[in-house]
């Protein structure tokens, strides 16, 4: 270990320049001697090992990230991350999603630096750790047990848990544990925390898995072909959506910070940069915006919803499956999307009336039905057509910076509740220094129109935006089930032709019924005075009228 004085010669990086330049001022001298020659020459010779010993000291020492500091259009960031619930996965398409992988995206966009993901899977995640080759590490992890290690402030807080069946005996106590067997992820925080307790507990015994994801476990569990599993607590809500006869009984550790490892020498710059992001994001509603994008409506449903809706999956949805599908090929529309709404709107009963005149599998309103010039609104092909057409449409008149999944969202906001209705919203939303492109913001304004102080102030007058908030947090839920249990829309050529016909059939209805229509209207006119006719054409958002 090289001790550096204080002072103009205690950096080692100058030192090691100061020694270069005089060897080369050395050689550059006029020729000697040759006996002092020889003399100096072998000087030179014993000083090697000591620049040897210096170089090592700089490269190895206390100087900062290997990897260069991100700058635009040069560095990009680094960022090792691990495929779990909430850091890292992909959606049909391919596209990753995750709140650990937004939040780094949103760190390097304020940087104005591209970023750089690292995937690695739950063996390799200890070594890469260790190689430090990132600037980040976000895998949901807690700080290591090295203090050389440093880490960002915690981003979350969490503890793990003990899941069982419903239908077994509740473990209340950690005693309970002797002689059991819990199933847990390989290379996962809670198989940390369950060997350190197999030390104390006679009789515990852990089996890793490294197979697969959580989910499956998990799916294992509900078959009842292993007992127990730990998990993160954070995940009791979305597992229990995809398994809904499992619930969390045990704590199995304290509360624990949930953090980004930064390695033992990041870059001072760049972690200073990082600690003041998390610090931001947890006071300006940045990170509320993602944790409610990914958790935000996975809490409304009950045990009893999923399990009644997982049944209606098996038995009701085949039924409906080809107009759903041809909705999709028709408007672009996940036809599971689809399947979610009308699952809402009428449970996938073709008959469904309310006491307001609202029919049909997608429950379209009379004057919507009219506009869309829907023949039939009991026939569900049609119905689901049409739906289909007015969802796309809804998220048409939205501006052009409403990113997704935020349009959609609101777009099925506005399908509840008329455009007219989600136009006040908006406006509302402007009037409380809320944003109107934003579910996260919208849907705490929603509910606010069935208030006196404030629907008295609007054109369009009361509604119940609560129900509008409702409609879209359990669809999203219905479609998180449906994107787990349906596969994509996937047409060989032949079944794609068969769509194409229903397509083709459902148009010529719907012309057909516009030429009764029209000629209904010609003799109408040949017995009354002339009226001027208005385009059937929908409102919009900004400006229409409600659609109930």
């Amino acid at each position: 270990m090289v001790a550096w004085r204080r002072g103009w010669d205690s950096n080692p990086r100058y030192l090691a320049v100061r020694l270069i330049s005089n060897q080369v001022h050395s050689t550059t001298l006029p020729p000697l001697r040759s006996g002092r020659h020889n003399s100096t020459r072998m000087h030179w010779i014993k000083r090697l090992p000591l620049l040897a010993l210096i170089f090592f000291v700089v490269g190895c020492g206390d100087g900062g990230s290997r990897l260069p500091l991100p700058t635009p259009a040069q560095h990009d960031l680094v960022v090792l991350i691990q495929p779990g619930l909430l850091s890292y996965s992909t959606d049909d398409n391919g596209n990753p999603i995750g709140l650990e992988y937004d939040l780094a995206q949103a760190f390097a966009q304020e940087l104005g630096v591209g970023v750089k993901f690292d995937i690695a899977e739950p063996a390799q995640l200890d070594e890469k750790l260790a190689d430090e080759k990132y600037h980040l590490a976000a895998a949901w992890l807690s700080p290591g047990k090295d203090p050389q290690i440093q880490a960002t402030p915690p981003i979350f807080l969490t503890h793990d848990a003990l899941v069982q069946h419903e239908a077994s005996l509740p473990l209340t106590d950690k005693k309970q544990l002797a002689d059991k067997t819990i199933h847990v992820m390989a290379g996962s925080r809670q198989a940390a925390s369950l060997v350190k307790l197999a030390k104390e507990i006679a009789g515990l015994k852990v089996v890793e898995v490294s197979d697969g994801d959580l989910l499956e476990l998990l799916e294992k569990l509900g078959n009842r072909r292993i007992e127990y599993v730990a998990i993160d607590e954070s995940f009791e809500d979305i597992a229990i959506q995809f398994v809904p006869n499992l619930r969390v009984t045990l704590p199995l550790s304290e509360t624990q910070p949930v953090v980004w490892q930064l390695g033992r020498h990041p870059n001072p710059e760049l972690r200073d940069k990082l600690n003041a992001f998390i610090e931001r994001v947890q006071h300006d509603g940045t990170l509320a915006r993602l944790e409610d994008r990914y958790l935000g409506h996975v809490r409304r449903l009950t045990q009893t919803d999923i399990v009644k809706f997982l049944g209606e999956v098996e038995t009701t949805l085949p039924k409906f499956r080809k107009s759903f599908q041809a909705a999709q090929a028709l408007t672009g529309i996940d036809w599971r999307l689809l399947a979610a709404v009308a699952y809402h709107e009428s449970n996938w009963d073709p008959n469904a009336t309310s006491y307001t005149n609202v029919r049909g599998i997608m429950m379209l309103t009379e004057d919507t039905a009219d506009r869309l010039q829907v023949n039939n609104r009991l026939d569900p092909n049609e119905s689901i057509l049409a739906g289909a057409r007015y969802i796309n449409m809804l998220k048409e008149q939205l501006p052009e910076e409403v990113s997704e999944p935020d349009r959609t969202w609101l777009a099925l906001a506005a399908y509840n509740i008329g455009p007219g209705h989600f136009s006040s919203a908006r406006t509302l939303a402007r009037q409380l220094k809320a944003d109107p492109d934003s579910w996260y913001d919208m849907k705490r304004v929603l509910p606010k129109l069935a208030q006196p102080k404030y629907f008295s102030q609007l054109k369009t007058g009361r509604a119940r935006g609560g129900e509008a908030v409702i409609l879209v947090e359990n669809i999203r839920s219905y479609y998180d089930i449906l994107l787990r249990n349906a596969p994509p829309f996937a047409p060989t050529p032949s079944a794609a032709e068969g769509l194409k016909r229903l397509v083709l059939e459902i148009e010529e209805r719907r012309k057909a019924y516009v030429k009764r229509i029209n000629a209904a209207k010609t003799i109408s006119a040949t017995e009354k005075e002339p009226m001027a006719e208005a385009p059937l054409r929908l409102p919009t958002i900004e400006h229409g009228a409600s659609g109930e």
